[in-house]
């Protein structure tokens, strides 16, 4: 294939890279291994949470010789049943015996009597939940008793105690589905940073390959090396959606299967936001990591040039992880337009609810512009050091492209 025809069959070059890229990848035994033990894990994962008890389960401890603390650990059973929560009643004989039960894990915690009344026992931390259960039912029980010891008639006891709680009013009405999309937001962040570092490295350890062997002068004497790292990068990114794609299908499919798993209504759209993001991250990050891999020819020195973009990553994560509690903060709100960190801080955000469309179409077209200006400058330092051997710094290879060019008789973009 000579120069010429490469020009007019740029398109034609990049496919054929793309092609090779995508299948040497999938045919690669350390690909296919580690997709299949992630799939294991995630099926894994779904089918042991179907089998686990909605709410939380305690066991409590009450004194059989009182009849007030036998009364306050019925109610608090028959309240924990109203709230989701299964309190299992077990009676002690002393305190002597609950420390005991409480020491070995028996039971989470225990009411026996005190020097002035019941008194609630637990091991190092109360449980929040239960604790908080048996505070609520120990007030109402030790009330009615008072007022009994004080002669009120039981018609007006019941009608003294039974209040109705306080009326919450919202100025806004509250999402149904908040913890669940919360819950598939941070699914999808953790998919996006483990994609785009993952397959990012893959871009970076792929030049490097072709460097440290010399197969890039073969072929770069035949194609341009825009067209060969355009290639590369589209090869390995279709890769990347499709594991993520084939991901998402099978959660999907394992979760109805099972029955027990409900899965939040919007999973199929944030499962959709995470793939399209993932193509837009991927495309800006893959750039950085291709110069990354051409600066050096050694897998060893690819650690020291790959820093600077995994400290980038991780920053824009931890912004991501931020936008789950906070999807409105000024930061995440900045965030989720910079190119950098905009695949990751903008799903959370709108699968949340607090981006609109149009914000995500203006972060989506501020990052593809990004990009492209990025594979421009990308594509001239690559060209300028894919030729060269050991470590060169970004200003050498900047100033020496044409230099370079002239010398190989490489044409560059």
């Amino acid at each position: 294939m000579s120069a010429t025809g490469t020009t007019r069959g740029g398109r034609r070059a990049v496919r054929l890279v793309s092609r090779r890229e995508f299948v040497e990848r999938i045919r690669d035994r350390g690909f296919q291994i580690s997709t299949s033990i992630t799939l294991l894990i995630l099926v894994g994962l779904i089918v042991a949470s179907s089998f686990t008890k909605p709410g939380a389960t305690y066991a409590l401890g009450t004194q059989a010789s009182s009849d007030v603390i036998r009364s306050i650990g019925n109610e608090v059973s028959s309240a924990g049943d109203a709230q989701g929560v299964h309190v299992g009643i077990s009676s002690v004989d002393s305190q002597a015996e609950a420390e005991r039960l409480l020491r070995d894990g028996t039971i989470d915690a225990a009411i026996v009597e005190g020097e002035h009344g019941p008194v609630i026992l637990v091991q190092s931390s109360p449980p929040d939940q239960l604790v908080g259960l048996v505070q609520v039912v120990a007030r109402t029980a030790l009330a009615r008793d008072a007022l009994a010891n004080e002669g009120v008639a039981p018609k007006h006891l019941e009608a003294a105690l039974d209040q109705r709680p306080l009326a919450v009013r919202s100025l806004e009405p509250p999402d149904p589905h908040a913890k669940s999309n919360s819950a598939v937001a941070f699914v999808g962040v953790l998919l996006l940073y483990g994609q785009l570092f993952g397959y990012g490295f893959w871009v970076a350890t792929g030049v490097v390959e072709e460097k440290s062997s010399r197969v890039v002068e073969l072929l770069l004497s035949a194609i341009r090396p825009s067209e060969l790292l355009t290639g590369k990068i589209v090869g390995i990114g279709l890769l990347g959606l499709l594991q993520l794609t084939l991901m998402a299908t099978i959660a999907l499919f394992v979760s109805n299967a099972v029955g027990l798993l409900t899965f939040p209504a919007g999973a199929l759209g944030a499962a959709g936001l995470v793939i399209v993001w993932f193509a837009i991250g991927f495309a800006f990050y893959s750039t950085l990591f291709a110069v990354a891999g051409s600066l050096v020819s050694r897998q060893e020195d690819l650690q020291n040039t790959m820093t600077p973009i995994s400290l980038v990553i991780l920053a824009s994560f931890f912004v991501s992880i931020g936008a789950l509690s906070s999807p409105d903060a000024p930061l995440v709100k900045l965030a989720s337009f910079l190119p950098p960190s905009a695949p990751l801080a903008m799903p959370p955000r709108l699968i949340l609810g607090s981006a609109t469309p149009a914000q995500a179409v203006l972060s989506a077209a501020i990052s593809i512009a990004s990009t492209v200006g990025m594979i421009r400058i990308a594509s001239r330092i690559y060209a300028s050091a894919i030729l060269r051997t050991g470590r060169v710094g970004l200003r050498e290879v900047w100033r020496s492209r044409r230099t370079t060019d002239q010398a190989t008789g490489v044409r560059s973009t």
